[in-house]
């Protein structure tokens, strides 16, 4: 177990301290508010840390405040640890980028794209060409989630007993043939979806490995870059840091008015039977520190290499067809909101490619992701700056959290 500390003062990495102040104030607030229940923010410069603060409780019932070591569940963060994965097995020649999915999973062979209909009555056609281990890590496959409620490809995997994306009770392999039999959105390579994909490729990464996911992420990234408390379980020693997951309710926000409640979260406890590369990690402050340092270093850490430079890179930038962006590429209306304005996609990372369009200050190339708890981290390259906010709520409307954490971290760098 290893705590994240602060580092420099800020003004040592170009910050400043009031803006820095403002951005404490609030999320403050929104703790206070009975919004959030705790949380804890980090912003680095050049690899030092300049600014670390914790509010709030990881368990309100308890009275457990939030530390720097205190674990979180990262949920769709886990996605750019699957693509670093992916890479790893790239670069050793295991796999091709441009290797058509078959290969390794047979039976996503002869994909299919919905026309019309369904039950006994779904209308198909043969798919323009294979899915390719790319349009994977873009989210162009054609895949799609169940809870969108956009699509009748949606639907569909709602009747597969898709709702969380795993059948209950299965594992990856499973999982995978249930996937397979479900019709496309559309056709490869042709627009983006937020997609179960990641899935795919923690299955694909167990077939070409020969290893369980877990023990691949432990081998070949998590241990080397002494992330040790980041994995898919928790034990007995890490349970106590671990925080409470909160849903909203129905009641309104402010004080005392039950805004946030405790609801069921990962099973973590015990291995889980499902690994999934989409979603499945725990973590800390300091573990995603180090694995933001590993990108931002373009794959090196601590004399430690896992990617080349040109991996890194490749992962990145953007990959949608076109160069275009996600509001403009994306499978609507699910994707069709302001906060994809100047946005593309990487390989499991969002990356800033028109910072005139977006929704708050970025600057160019500024690549991270988030997670259904209100968890997010970026880089932002041509700053040398690394953040990341830690919470544990799923919210059932939007907090605009997201915008505003952009726009103060802005104000706050001074060059």
């Amino acid at each position: 177990m290893a705590r994240l500390r602060q580092d420099v003062e800020p003004d040592e990495a170009g910050l400043d301290a009031k803006a820095l102040d403002r951005l404490d104030r609030h999320l403050a607030r929104l703790v206070d508010e009975g919004r959030i229940p705790g949380h804890l923010v980090s912003l680095a410069r050049g690899g030092r840390v300049a600014h670390l603060t914790t509010y709030g409780m990881r368990d309100v019932a308890a009275g457990l405040p939030v530390e720097s070591d205190t674990l979180w569940r990262i949920y769709s963060m886990t996605k750019p640890v699957t693509a670093v994965a992916v890479l790893l097995l790239a670069e050793k020649g295991r796999l091709s980028l441009d290797d058509p999915l078959e290969r390794h999973l047979p039976a996503f062979a002869d994909p299919r794209v919905y026309v019309s209909g369904s039950g006994d009555h779904l209308v198909t056609r043969p798919a323009a060409g294979p899915v390719l281990i790319r349009h994977l890590l873009t989210h162009t496959a054609g895949l799609t989630f169940a809870f969108y409620h956009a699509h009748p490809v949606d639907a569909l995997y709602r009747a597969a007993g898709l709702a969380s994306s795993v059948p209950p009770g299965a594992d990856l392999a499973e999982t995978m043939d249930v996937y397979a039999r479900l019709p496309l959105q559309f056709d490869p390579g042709t627009q983006w979806n937020y997609s179960v994909a990641s899935n795919v490729l923690g299955r694909v990464v167990e077939v070409v490995s020969g290893q369980p996911l877990d023990a691949f992420l432990a081998e070949r990234i998590l241990g080397p870059l002494g992330m040790t408390d980041t994995g898919f379980q928790v034990t007995d020693e890490q349970a106590a840091r671990l925080a409470e997951l909160y849903g909203q309710t129905d009641t309104g926000a402010g004080p005392g008015t039950g805004a946030i409640e405790p609801i069921a979260g990962l099973p973590l406890r015990g291995r889980p039977r499902f690994l999934s590369g989409s979603g499945g990690l725990v973590s800390t402050a300091h573990d995603m520190h180090r694995f933001m340092e590993l990108l931002r270093r373009r794959g090196e850490l601590d004399g430690v290499r896992l990617l080349t430079p040109e991996s890194v890179d490749l992962m990145t930038r953007n990959h949608l067809p076109g160069g275009a962006d996600l509001r403009s590429c994306g499978s609507r209306p699910a994707h069709d909101e302001p906060g994809n304005d100047g946005v593309g996609f990487g390989f499991n990372v969002s990356v800033v490619i028109d910072p005139s369009r977006t929704q708050a200050p970025s600057g160019l190339g500024t690549y991270g992701w988030s997670g259904v708890a209100t968890t997010t981290f970026w880089v932002d390259p041509a700053r040398d700056l690394t953040f990341q906010f830690m919470t544990q709520l799923r919210p059932k409307t939007s907090l605009r959290l997201y915008p505003e954490l952009k726009r103060l971290v802005h104000e706050a760098v001074l060059d």
